[in-house]
């Protein structure tokens, strides 16, 4: 299948005094940094410390907003209207924006609760890829692979990519298995490789129900949180380049 991919992370996801992730260690071994922007996450000096950091190794820079829910870290659900969406978006866009040296990002990959509800529920879907479009139309779209929403997004011409997960197990339908699901998360570096190589080679993944879905990807997911992370991150390195597969930032492939 796929004789490229994108290898993105979750980073600066610390706040304050508190550190989360490994992100010196794991941005080694990727092509795309998803960086945390204050609303569920992060803060100036993360964001600066996050972006100083990918430019020192060429990781290319995108935005992962969130609904403004740093108590539950951007997993909580919540409403909000198309209008609170989009300038959500574009105001956590911007400030990241500001930080790096181009003043330009590659991607935005929406974080949580609202990644999640963005699959099924279309007026945000489309509200997040209008705040795109209006910052800057040449950022790529990172979203849920096989999920209406890339549609929407093309329809609405945005460059999209479709994303897998490397450790995070999936539903029948290709959605992503609640985090408040045991197996949710996987743990065991041999199976996040194993089922990652089969996802970006043969474009299939196996649910968790153990039905085998197919799946069509332009970025693999890994994140930076997830004990193990350093391990996980050089090993799929390394074996997805054993394969034959070219590890790029995701805008030279959408």
């Amino acid at each position: 299948m796929a004789g490229k991919i994108d290898f993105n992370c979750d980073m600066g996801e610390s706040f304050g005094m508190y550190k989360m992730g490994f992100d010196e260690e794991v941005i080694k071994y990727i092509t795309s940094a998803n960086i945390a922007c204050g609303f569920h996450a992060g803060d100036p000096m993360w964001m600066r410390h996050t972006i100083d950091l990918s430019e020192k190794h060429g990781v290319a820079i995108g935005a992962h907003p969130s609904f403004p829910d740093l108590n539950g870290f951007g997993r909580r659900v919540m409403n909000v209207t198309p209008e609170e969406a989009k300038n959500d978006l574009t105001y956590q866009i911007g400030a990241l924006q500001a930080f790096t040296k181009t003043k330009k990002l590659q991607h935005v990959k929406p974080h949580g609760a609202m990644y999640n509800m963005a699959v099924n529920d279309e007026e945000l879907g489309r509200s997040i890829c209008e705040a795109i479009l209006d910052v800057d139309p040449d950022m790529v779209l990172i979203a849920l692979a096989g999920s209406r929403w890339i549609e929407i997004a093309e329809d609405m011409g945005l460059r999209v990519a479709r994303e897998i997960f490397a450790d995070r197990a999936l539903n029948s339908d290709g959605t992503l298995v609640s985090r408040s699901q045991a197996g949710s998360v996987i743990h065991d570096t041999s199976e996040v490789v194993e089922r990652s190589l089969k996802m970006v080679t043969e474009g299939k993944a196996t649910a968790i129900n153990g039905d085998e879905i197919e799946v069509r990807a332009d970025s693999l997911c890994l994140h930076g949180d997830t004990p193990g992370a350093v391990d996980m991150a050089k090993s799929l390195k390394r074996e997805l380049e054993a394969a034959g597969v070219e590890i790029v930032p995701v805008g030279q492939l959408v």
